[in-house]
């Protein structure tokens, strides 16, 4: 069962996700078809790894990692192939430093942490005033129905369809990224 998930994981985290993470890769590598290649290489590992993946909780956070890794082995091989070159700029090898670093500091987590909560403020700003107060005030100010119906003057019945219609809303809004949107609510609650 544990495979057959992973297998049908694997699928459709490549149609989903692989121009972002081939963009992720381009930010880093500055080479399009070097990225695409990292990426292609990184959905290659992974499947052929697919039985070793049982364990793993988050098979988008984990293919994100290894072109992570894969990334810095790139720019490592490409920071060796520029110090042998006689004529190779100060800049560049500053800007791959440069690179590196950053890309050393990464926190594929905090990325997409970071996306899901862009998106999630999207998605409050399009919802109308008084849903994305009553969503607010719940899920952010961590007030209870009841306190928030004294404060607004609707009954707690319209409170909950209000937070239920926001919800709905972030749903919808962010069905690819729902393991991590979930993550994301467990952190806003914690």
């Amino acid at each position: 069962m544990g495979k057959t998930r992973n297998i049908m994981a694997i699928d459709q985290i490549f149609m989903t996700h692989r121009e972002r993470f081939v963009r992720f890769a381009d930010s880093y590598v500055h080479h399009i078809e070097a990225a695409e290649d990292i990426v292609s290489e990184s959905f290659l590992h992974c499947w052929e790894q697919r039985n070793n993946l049982i364990e793993v909780n988050d098979i988008a956070m984990y293919m994100l990692v290894i072109v992570k890794n894969r990334c810095l082995d790139y720019l490592r091989r490409e920071r060796v192939r520029d110090s042998i070159t006689e004529d190779m700029l100060s800049d560049r090898e500053w800007e791959l430093t440069m690179r590196i670093t950053s890309l050393e500091a990464c926190e594929p987590e905090t990325l997409l942490r970071n996306e899901v909560q862009k998106l999630i403020d999207k998605a409050l700003k399009q919802m109308p005033e008084k849903t994305r107060n009553i969503f607010v005030m719940n899920r952010y100010e961590w007030k209870s129905y009841q306190d928030i119906a004294q404060e607004t003057g609707l009954s707690i019945k319209s409170i909950e369809y209000h937070i239920s219609k926001a919800l709905k809303v972030l749903r919808h809004e962010l069905k690819d990224y729902m393991p991590t949107f979930l993550f994301a609510l467990h952190f806003l609650n914690s």
